[in-house]
């Protein structure tokens, strides 16, 4: 997967609306597939948007016993897809499982899927946190708690807010994958609480970023997607030449 390319979240309800969105671009994407769509059409859906040669991160967010969660990431795994995941908040034991699921589901020879463990969601608060999940930790805590958990497990990285990113590189490595949605070009009041711009979200630490709604319910989601994929990158720029000074 590209990434310098947004990864776009294609939260559509049926395929003619999928369809209908991306005939409009002129390249291959990078794409997340979640549930609403998943479980309308599965399998085909997949095979079809890789024969357009998109690249696929299939979020399923799995969170079962460990034995569940490895045959389901067998089964995943042998769909092709570059990204899969599931909850951090499963346990260790169960991520274990997912890595030896997605591990057996790889063909020999083939591009075995990254696996990432969802951390705390970009929806849920501080006091969501405290209220509903019980934790008295604050959501960096939990966060790193969690993220710990997966390096345990040996997941290739997190999914998290991008405000976190370059707390969970600090402490887990460079090489510790950060995958971050809630990315706005400008902050606006909706359900996701930590949020980020592209270049914000580049020099925080994050190797990739999701976007949603702000490009598939845009008037003009390619010149969305044009916009946000730029300041991404110029965030990407940026902070490779940060680097090369610390480094001088």
């Amino acid at each position: 997967m590209d990434a310098q390319k947004p990864i776009i979240a294609l939260d559509f309800q049926d395929m003619d609306q999928l369809w209908a969105f991306l005939d409009a671009f002129d390249e291959p994407l990078n794409v997340k597939i979640g549930m609403e769509l998943y479980y309308t059409s599965g399998s085909q859906m997949i095979a079809a948007l890789k024969e357009r040669g998109h690249e696929i991160f299939l979020d399923l967010k799995l969170h079962d016993i460990p034995n569940t969660v490895k045959w389901a990431m067998k089964s995943l795994a042998q769909q092709g897809v570059a990204i899969l995941n599931v909850h951090a908040l499963g346990g260790k034991a169960m991520m274990q499982a997912a890595v030896k699921g997605v591990n057996k589901g790889t063909a020999d020879g083939g591009q075995r899927p990254l696996v990432l463990a969802v951390t705390q969601l970009t929806s849920t608060s501080q006091s969501q946190l405290q209220a509903e999940q019980l934790s008295q930790a604050t959501m960096e805590d939990s966060v790193n708690h969690l993220a710990g958990l997966a390096q345990a497990a040996q997941l290739d990285g997190v999914v998290c807010s991008p405000l976190e990113a370059k707390a969970i590189k600090d402490q887990f490595g460079q090489d510790f994958m950060t995958v971050t949605p809630g990315i706005r070009l400008i902050a606006g009041q909706d359900d996701q609480k930590r949020t980020a711009t592209p270049y914000q979200a580049a020099l925080n630490g994050s190797d990739y970023i999701v976007v949603g709604r702000p490009i598939t319910q845009a008037s003009d989601p390619v010149q969305a997607y044009q916009a946000i994929k730029e300041d991404w990158q110029r965030g990407l720029q940026d902070k490779g030449q940060i680097k090369e000074e610390e480094i001088k």
